[in-house]
């Protein structure tokens, strides 16, 4: 396992762009000021000496040199310990839908930004437990298998978008069943699947599909967006989406649905707006699942790996100081280094 101690050094890289940059202008500048002395061929005559590859050599190892120190700041390390820890906690597979009516503005940004805060609460909240994600539409797919990695779900978290599944519709069976296949097999572990929709389920079977999800040991959430009212669905362009008749798309929360699906899965349904009331309810009730023990990979023992990134700089920056900006009379023979 690698990573960075600091990676806020890893920013001076951006010098190294600028730095070229820099350099470009410099050049140009530079071979302005020749052409006005005198034709540039009679001058290069009359400077054998001069050598254009070797500044540009000192140039790029510089630049070479400022970048290994970055990364050496950065602090990279490798981790040498591979080791399973025994914790207890619970599973939890959210189950998100980003469907094109999930972007109504009925709840403050958008549905689907609300329902992102959510698990992004949700997940700060998590210590020992793992979580997994999947994404669903007209189709559903796992996002992100099951992990302890918190880290890494907020991330993929963030990249999710209704562009991510071509299939548009809402498919809460398919989500479902999918979500009951991607737990671990570790027995007597609180297991939960949370749904979050606005409940326009467009293909059946969702019912049913919580209630084998239950019996199968897992209790399924179900958390609705949106206002039963019913809101315009925004397009990427600007405007609605439009109907047949050239009349805006509405879109309303069913909660008849949702109740329905979380009543089968032995869960509980609850509605989400423009409060925090939503998020304490979801917390209240997670905390009610049996916590059992749970396996996770765990990288321990991590080895400071900047002495080798040291010694590469450090050798860049005696070649750099080597190398003469003018030709060297004992390598004149030698094309690379005119």
């Amino acid at each position: 396992m690698f990573r960075f101690e600091d990676p806020a050094y890893l920013y001076l890289l951006i010098l190294i762009p600028l730095l070229v940059v820099i350099r470009m202008f410099g050049l140009r500048k530079r071979k302005r000021q020749i052409m006005k002395f005198g034709d540039p061929a009679l001058l290069k005559d009359l400077m054998p000496d001069v050598s254009k590859v070797r500044n540009e050599v000192k140039f790029w190892l510089m630049s070479a040199a400022i970048a290994l120190l970055a990364v050496m700041l950065a602090r990279p390390q490798m981790g040498t310990k591979i080791s399973q820890e025994q914790r207890r906690g619970i599973e939890v597979i959210l189950a998100l839908d980003i469907s094109n009516s999930m972007k109504a503005e009925d709840v403050a940004p958008s549905r689907l930004d609300k329902s992102k805060m959510l698990i992004e609460n949700l997940v700060d909240n998590f210590t020992n437990d793992k979580v997994g994600l999947v994404v669903f539409a007209g189709d559903a797919f796992v996002q992100l298998p099951i992990t302890s990695d918190y880290v890494s779900a907020k991330m993929f978290l963030q990249n999710i978008e209704p562009t991510l599944i071509a299939v548009q519709g809402t498919n809460l069976g398919e989500a479902i069943e999918l979500s009951s296949r991607s737990f671990t097999k570790q027995d007597k572990v609180g297991r939960a699947i949370i749904v979050i929709t606005d409940g326009e389920d467009h293909e059946g079977r969702a019912v049913e599909a919580a209630r084998k999800a239950k019996k199968n040991g897992m209790r399924v959430f179900v958390l609705g967006v949106g206002s039963p009212k019913g809101s315009p669905v925004p397009e990427a362009g600007g405007g609605y989406m439009k109907d047949r008749t050239g009349q805006d798309v509405m879109s309303a929360l069913n909660e008849s649905m949702c109740k329905q699906i979380a009543e089968a899965g032995g869960g509980a349904y609850i509605h989400v707006d423009n409060t925090n009331v939503a998020q304490k309810q979801l917390d209240n009730e997670i905390s009610k699942l049996q916590k059992g023990d749970i396996m996770s990979v765990v990288y321990s023992e991590y080895d400071e790996q900047f002495q080798a990134v040291g010694i590469l700089l450090v050798l860049l920056l005696v070649i750099e100081t080597v190398i003469l900006e003018s030709k060297n009379p004992l390598l004149k023979k030698i094309k690379l280094f005119r």
